[in-house]
């Protein structure tokens, strides 16, 4: 009897050591790995040119850049990407983060990001309203009987559908990057068949958007997505079936700013 009251309490503090050292390893391996994040040169924000390699995003981009609140925020957009779809994927015990979590904890371990550290919460939301104000371009795909256009969905389960599109590069003129993110988001090439007067442009927010209007998309080609995580769905859609600016038309699903567009090519 003594023997097992005298043992019996030591199993909880055992599992409470044990629970402690984890975390404690959980953490020293996080900060490994932003470390190793900010270490070296920056990566092209294309999925598939993310690689062991070059899979380091701060330390040596110029001067210019590093002075620059934005683009060092999208390079740490771009080591929050590559963290929770590759890194965590290779070690799923690391956490998941937020962006605004991520990039607070990628402040304090980097030495050059590290006089934002403390002024966080206003840094991450200059970032956000700069994103929102960044240009996007795609392109409204029709089909051979320009009846149906093409839309992917995003990867989450209530995002909604959307013509293919992104956010432009810097210096990056916006047919080129129509080309980039239709490629990325569903395999298909446009190049050589973009009419840059064929363009519905608007501004939504303060943020300006561009589509191009391309017809003679095979429906038939097989697309599929170049990024990871981004796309869940490729899909034709009838345009008399999608809702519309004029004819307020409900439709079952979201459909993310398609109604400003879909009215100039029905």
């Amino acid at each position: 009897m003594a023997s097992s009251s005298s043992s019996s309490p030591e199993l909880p503090l055992s599992r409470s050591a044990n629970n402690n050292d984890q975390s404690l390893s959980i953490d020293h391996k996080l900060h490994e790995v932003l470390e190793d994040l900010s270490r070296s040169v920056p990566t092209h924000p294309a999925p598939v040119l993310y690689s062991s390699n070059n899979s380091r995003f701060i330390l040596n981009l110029p001067d210019s850049e590093l002075d620059s609140l934005e683009r060092v925020c999208f390079q740490v957009e771009q080591a929050h990407w590559y963290y929770e779809d590759f890194v965590r994927e290779q070690d799923p015990s690391l956490p998941t983060m937020t962006l605004k979590r991520f990039s607070n904890n990628l402040f304090h371990v980097c030495p050059l990001l590290s006089h934002w550290g403390n002024e966080h919460e206003q840094t991450f939301q200059s970032f956000l309203a700069y994103k929102t104000r960044v240009p996007v371009c795609g392109a409204i795909m029709l089909n051979e009987k320009w009846d149906k256009c093409l839309l992917v969905k995003g990867w989450k389960a209530t995002s909604a559908w959307s013509f293919p599109k992104g956010k432009i590069n810097e210096m990056e003129e916006r047919p080129l990057c129509a080309i980039r993110e239709v490629l990325e988001e569903t395999g298909y090439d446009l190049a050589g068949q973009i009419n840059i007067s064929d363009v519905v442009e608007l501004s939504i927010r303060d943020q300006s958007l561009s589509l191009f209007i391309v017809p003679n998309v095979p429906e038939d080609f097989p697309f599929e997505t170049r990024t990871r995580k981004e796309i869940s769905k490729i899909s034709w859609f009838k345009l008399t079936d999608l809702p519309t600016w004029k004819r307020n038309k409900t439709v079952p699903g979201k459909f993310y700013l398609i109604t400003p567009f879909i009215g100039y090519v029905i």
